[in-house]
């Protein structure tokens, strides 16, 4: 059957709940969500105007979909756009993912990293087939919450608080920036990129812990509860001013999100850390949390430099010590 390629910048009601329809049975085929929250809050609310969303059909009827980003806004990104894509598994093995990838490079002029969640070697033989190479790797952790926690000291002079929605959101956008000055992906939140959290269902006040120091934010650990059968805790963001590095501030409100999150009942908890920073994982598997998966991001070697040695950017949510 023949196919072709629809690029977007924006879809329509009918478009995304087709779109959505491909990733839930994506995910019951594969057992991992195939898009990124980011790429998920993208499809249903909308974003940066630069991206593009490319749809693959087959006599009309929506196969596949991949999400495309621009690059990095900084003055010498060699990077480029960041893209996911998904294929529904009642169509794959027919080129479809191989085209979207296609395309997408078109769109990306070569420079293009794409994420694959969970580290399927299909995902891999494809990455390999056009020309992409594994340029880094970020884990999911997990720990059961019914093992003990460790007790935890604040620093002296930190009070712990909960946030007030309303009243926090510019200083913890501060902090949040200065926390994460390295990993542009997060570092780089906007208000909008933080209303449009508040507004989903997930959201919990109560459980996204304000580390303060004399009324200044120090310090905080945002939780998230995923609603499922069975519903898991996620560390989602920890983040510490850099100020209050090295004090134990991080590891403290590590703890004290995740007695909150054993207090609301749930069996285990999840987050995502970098392979390539070992400090952070021997942290977490101090507190009891091992590897459970993998997310994968391959590189394509930009067309006008090619064979350049690149460095990839560390991932969002990358909680600090």
């Amino acid at each position: 059957m023949s196919a072709y390629v629809k690029i977007k910048e924006k879809l329509d009601d009918q478009e995304t709940d087709g779109v959505l329809a491909v990733v839930e049975a994506a995910t019951e085929a594969d057992g991992v969500r195939p898009l990124s929250e980011h790429a998920m809050l993208h499809l249903r609310h909308g974003g940066d105007p630069r991206a593009r969303s490319l749809l693959i059909l087959e006599q009309d009827t929506l196969v596949g979909y991949a999400h495309l980003d621009p690059a990095d806004d900084t003055p010498d990104d060699t990077e480029g756009p960041s893209g996911e894509l998904v294929v529904h598994p009642a169509h794959r093995r027919r080129g479809h993912g191989a085209r979207l990838l296609r395309e997408a490079l078109d769109l990306a002029d070569g420079r293009l990293r794409l994420w694959a969640h969970g580290d399927h070697p299909a995902a891999a033989a494809l990455a390999a087939s056009s020309g992409f190479e594994r340029a880094r790797s970020l884990w999911r952790m997990r720990r059961a919450l019914s093992v003990p926690l460790p007790a935890y000291d604040l620093p002296e002079g930190v009070r712990l608080r909960t946030f007030v929605p309303g009243q926090d959101e510019e200083e913890w956008l501060r902090v949040n920036a200065a926390a994460f000055a390295h990993h542009p992906e997060q570092g780089a939140w906007t208000m909008d990129d933080l209303m449009v959290r508040e507004r989903e269902p997930w959201f919990d006040p109560e459980g996204f812990f304000l580390a303060v120091r004399d009324d200044r934010l120090a310090g905080f650990h945002w939780t998230k509860i995923h609603d499922a059968e069975e519903p898991l805790g996620e560390v989602y963001v920890v983040g510490v001013d850099p100020a209050e590095q090295g004090t134990g501030l991080g590891r403290a409100l590590t703890v004290a999100g995740l007695a909150h999150l054993r207090s609301r009942g749930l069996a285990q908890v999840m987050l995502y850390v970098d392979e390539a920073n070992p400090a952070a994982i021997r942290l977490y598997e101090s507190l009891g949390f091992t590897r459970w998966d993998v997310d994968v991001m391959y590189a394509a070697t930009p067309r006008s430099s090619a064979g350049r040695s690149r460095t990839p950017p560390p991932p969002p949510r990358q909680p600090e010590s």
